[in-house]
């Protein structure tokens, strides 16, 4: 994948509430990076030197259980930062989590070393960060309501519900393995549900997608 060049259309497009002069901070320090699909973006443990802005693509983030597992948290899409590596960058610890590229993605990397003046400088990059605390803390509300309160026939419909939508597409690419490991199921389980769904009329399965009928 050919590394883009940083121009203004990613702040018109994505970032078009920054205020100028953070523009140009950013256009002048921050660093255009691309991942594959499937490549890891970050790792348990990883000692973090930039936070990461989401220029194109996605991506995911979770846990990792000492077996292997995974544990799904969220999804990060253009427009976004990673509250966590912010919070781990801002005080030098290593990263709790692990962010895997869904897709080609391009991140604006910014060094830590600029997070506290960009923070006292600019006040829309302030909102911004607060912005991005409360967004990923709902996320993972979200997650923990669906774990502790709904059955996993519940959970399923609401996961392709939000995938449709934020995809904005109704032909889903993903396979009944990697829905297992965001819902923390199996992969048997998953498929029998689908298999329900699609006879109320809510999905059609295809070989190599899911197609999304619910309006």
């Amino acid at each position: 994948m050919k590394t883009p060049i940083f121009d203004s259309t990613y702040f018109d497009r994505l970032f078009s509430h920054f205020e100028p002069g953070l523009r140009q901070f950013i256009a002048d320090h921050g660093k255009v990076k691309t991942f594959m699909a499937g490549e890891i973006i970050m790792q348990t443990g990883q000692h973090l030197k930039a936070s990461a802005l989401v220029l194109e693509g996605r991506v995911k983030l979770y846990r990792e259980s000492d077996e292997g597992g995974e544990f799904f948290m969220y999804y990060l899409e253009p427009g976004n930062a990673c509250a966590l590596s912010m919070i781990c960058a801002i005080k030098q610890e290593t990263s709790q989590v692990t962010a895997r590229a869904v897709e080609d993605t391009v991140l604006l990397m910014i060094p830590i070393i600029f997070m506290d003046d960009m923070m006292k400088q600019y006040k829309t990059w302030y909102y911004f960060v607060l912005e991005t605390y409360r967004a990923r803390f709902e996320e993972l509300l979200t997650v923990i309501d669906d774990v502790a309160f709904r059955a996993m026939d519940e959970r399923l419909f609401f996961y392709l519900q939000k995938q449709y939508r934020q995809l904005k597409t109704n032909k889903l690419v993903l396979s009944h393995l990697d829905i297992a490991k965001d819902l923390n199921s199996s992969r048997e389980v998953i498929s029998r549900l689908l298999k329900k769904m699609e006879q109320r009329g809510d999905v059609k399965l295809h070989r190599k997608f899911i197609e999304w009928l619910k309006t």
